[in-house]
């Protein structure tokens, strides 16, 4: 094998690798986003862990009790852009549903992932919908999370 060659494998395999990163403690975002142009809304978006973390944990807090695979998840926004934008999910997550207040009992950085994991649903074929299905199926898992004991 030619020594550019395999230069160029060994690149190729490190630049791959970004968009699984994982980011553990203060890095992760601790506030709502900033608008449609927040920077931490690609970082989020791009990263595959983020977005399998919200997958967790929306079987975790039970959304999939309401929003399972294939059900829409209904938001009320004036437009479908406005309705499909990463800060108004979170801000649907987050303060949206009545009486349940989930801003104040799930952190801001798992608000983050699940907003990411919401927005990547419609990229979901059968085939990773089915992965996705066999990861969790060992996860403990809410039927509707009322939030912390």
């Amino acid at each position: 094998m030619s020594r550019s060659l395999a230069i160029a494998i060994l690149a190729g395999l490190l630049i791959s690798c970004s968009s699984e990163e994982r980011a553990l403690g203060p890095d992760l975002p601790q506030t709502a986003p900033n608008g449609r142009t927040d920077p931490r809304i690609s970082i989020a978006e791009n990263n595959f862990y983020q977005i399998s973390q919200g997958g967790r944990y929306f079987s975790w807090y039970g959304c999939n009790g309401c929003h399972h695979a294939g059900a829409p998840i209904s938001l009320d926004a004036p437009t479908p852009e406005k309705r499909r934008s990463f800060t108004f999910i979170y801000s649907a997550i987050a303060n949206g549903h009545p009486g349940l207040g989930f801003g104040v009992s799930i952190p801001s950085e798992q608000i983050w992932q699940l907003t990411a994991y919401v927005r990547d649903l419609p990229r979901h074929h059968e085939e990773k919908i089915d992965r996705l299905n066999d990861d969790q199926s060992s996860e403990p898992s809410g039927r509707i999370w009322k939030g912390p004991l």
